[in-house]
């Protein structure tokens, strides 16, 4: 081949590479004085997307339940040079969804970026579940998630432009014993994630769904653990504090903002959760086989005396535990969990 013959090509190829690389920095750039809403964003990791997002010099909307949570949650941020707005919302309830998507844009403008990520936990096993149980995590984390983004998608639809990144759980690709409830809501919450992600590919508008694994977020203080409580309490606790087994919620949050900016279809958090996964896929039926082992093996029976918070537990007091949880409580503390 003649010199002017593989010229071209490579001259070529160097010229898309550069195009490419300048238009994923122009996306980059593009959050600069983005509008980001968060849900569940006054605690846990929606409060570290909170600031993750600001220090991209993004304007941020919060909601939650609680009024004092937001407010604790509003001077944090505006403490870090964020501009913020805080709404009292219950996800589980599409008006007030609504009402909440409607004042963050009469603020703002507009929205850019929704992030669904309340949730909540119950931890025990399925003796300890009643159907309450399941009606409660659909409704946070399955209608959580699909009242706000019907409420913004004409809005994003209207500007051909948007993002929507779903905070769903590598317990929405692999059903994890003892998490019950809350596999089944993150299932759904994956599935409408997807679904979405194919239906809006020629719209403008990006659908990221987000599974992380176990994060170092303090939240297992809080989760509801049924049944042997004690015991299931230090379980989920060891598994949310100790490093190597948990993630720095910090570090989870950086990687969901770059995957947000890139608008890939997924992003799965931690090594463990992706080697989960990928045995899962491969090997479906023999992961939920040694899951069962265990279950039955590892795991503490159940039984059905009621739910209590992780913090009021004895177990997470006794000193073995307290001393292995520390990275937990200090997560808790910087994530401004409450333990009342």
């Amino acid at each position: 081949m003649s010199n002017s013959k593989w010229i071209a090509p490579v001259i070529g190829g160097l010229g898309a590479g550069i195009a490419a690389s300048l238009a994923f920095r122009t996306r980059v750039r593009d959050f600069q004085d983005a509008v980001v809403l968060i849900t569940g964003g006054s605690r846990g990791l929606g409060l570290a997307l909170a600031r993750e997002f600001a220090s991209e010099g993004c304007r941020i909307a919060i909601c939650a339940r609680d009024p004092s949570e937001l407010g604790a949650a509003c001077e944090d941020l505006e403490a870090r040079g964020a501009e913020v707005l805080a709404v009292e919302c219950d996800v589980r309830d599409q008006a007030s969804v609504d009402r909440m998507v409607e004042q963050v844009r009469r603020h703002y403008g507009r929205v850019d970026v929704l992030v669904n990520n309340a949730g909540e936990i119950q931890v025990g096993a399925l003796e300890s579940m009643r159907i309450p149980d399941f009606e409660q995590a659909m409704n946070v984390m399955f209608w959580g998630t699909v009242y706000p983004t019907m409420a913004l998608l004409p809005h994003f639809r209207s500007r051909a432009a948007g993002r929507i990144v779903n905070i769903t759980s590598i317990g929405g690709k692999v059903a994890v014993p003892h998490l019950l409830p809350s596999a089944c809501a993150k299932f759904a919450a994956v599935g409408f994630s997807e679904g979405l992600h194919a239906e809006l590919r020629d719209t403008g508008i990006k659908v990221i769904t987000i599974a992380p694994g176990l994060m170092r977020t303090g939240s297992y203080l809080n989760a509801e653990v049924k049944g042997n409580h004690d015991a299931e309490a230090a379980w989920f606790g060891l598994s949310a504090s100790l490093p190597g087994v948990s993630m720095s919620a910090d570090r989870a949050a950086r990687q969901i903002v770059a995957a947000a900016k890139r608008g890939r279809a997924e992003k799965i958090l931690s090594t463990q959760a992706n080697l989960l996964a990928r045995f899962h896929g491969l090997f479906p039926g023999l992961t939920t086989e040694i899951l069962g082992l265990i279950d039955q093996y590892l795991l503490p029976s159940g039984d059905n005396t009621g739910g209590k918070r992780g913090h009021q537990t004895k177990a997470l007091r006794s000193p073995a535990i307290h001393a292995a949880t520390v990275l937990g409580r200090m997560a808790a503390r910087r994530f401004l969990q409450p333990a009342t």
